[in-house]
């Protein structure tokens, strides 16, 4: 008979929680699961995009099968932490510490910086960050889930500004594994779609592979991707706006297929699920059309 008492229960602390039920944090350990922590990283990367911060994001998978994620952005803040930690050692090693929760860093977002990135070091067998910020270039690196083997050092001087990450998933956690460049590439190029002043490079070193996504033409350039094997009714209409700080960005075009496709985000995050955003597009759309057709007598009876 197994025995069940006050011994039994454990405390995990730190990213131990995460290594040890990492599909509580990624959902799962296979392919998606895999991905799951190039997303977590590049989220953190989009959003300086969407702040105004870099217009420029190059995701590479190396030879030996780790992956870079590098941005423009502000670069992660470097000074010491209030905790008595270098800001960047707070960043990727403490569960829930962010720059997102309040809103003095980030106007919008759509990851919690921080948050997925000590979660992605947690289930990594290395990671190492070089950071770009106030003229000087900084790096530190982790192994073993999440472990400071190199403190945060000042390597260089620089003119420029922005993140680099690159890790390596933890094969006792993963298997083995390889990213998919084509899986990779589909959740850039929406990105690019999303962000019209972005650019997005993704390489594969290994296979020789290349891929740069970008739209001048943003939401208008994307549904006509979507309907490019379609017969269309008219061009597509696209507009956008803002009302009590909230930027709002619409594009359609109606087909002669009979199943309507729908696609939203909000802060760039698919909302699959839909959401008030959906149904308000949709209700505007048939008051509009009832409208017109009362007006113009097309409706009968």
């Amino acid at each position: 008979m197994t025995k069940y008492d006050e011994s039994s229960i454990k405390i995990l602390e730190g990213l131990d929680a995460v290594r040890k039920r990492p599909a509580m944090y990624i959902g799962s350990t296979d392919k998606k699961g895999l991905h799951h922590l190039v997303w977590e990283i590049v989220d953190n990367s989009i959003d300086e995009v969407i702040n105004g911060f870099g217009k420029k994001l190059k995701i590479t998978i190396n030879e030996d099968r780790s992956i870079t994620v590098e941005d423009e952005g502000r670069g992660v803040p470097v000074g010491m932490h209030k905790n008595g930690l270098s800001t960047p050692e707070v960043i990727y090693t403490v569960l829930h510490a962010g720059g997102k929760f309040e809103t003095g860093g980030y106007k919008v977002s759509g990851g919690l910086h921080g948050v997925g990135a000590s979660v992605v070091n947690a289930l990594s067998e290395w990671m190492e960050v070089t950071i770009k910020r106030d003229g000087c270039e900084h790096y530190i690196r982790f192994e073993n889930g999440g472990k400071t083997t190199v403190p945060l050092k000042k390597i260089g001087s620089s003119n420029r500004t922005g993140t680099k990450v690159t890790f390596m998933p933890d094969h006792e956690i993963f298997g083995s594994f390889n990213f998919s460049f084509t899986t990779i590439c589909e959740r850039m190029q929406e990105c690019a779609f999303l962000l019209k002043n972005l650019t997005v490079e993704v390489i594969d070193v290994e296979d020789n592979k290349q891929e740069v996504f970008h739209y001048d033409n943003g939401l208008k350039s994307f549904v006509e991707y979507i309907n490019e094997d379609k017969k269309t009714i008219h061009d597509v209409v696209s507009f956008s706006g803002e009302k009590d700080k909230i930027n709002v960005e619409v594009a359609f075009q109606y087909t002669d297929t009979y199943s309507e496709n729908i696609i939203s985000f909000v802060n760039n995050v698919k909302t699959n699920d839909g959401g008030t955003h959906e149904i308000g597009l949709k209700t505007a759309l048939t008051r509009v059309f009832n409208e017109y057709a009362r007006n113009n007598n097309y409706l009968k009876g």
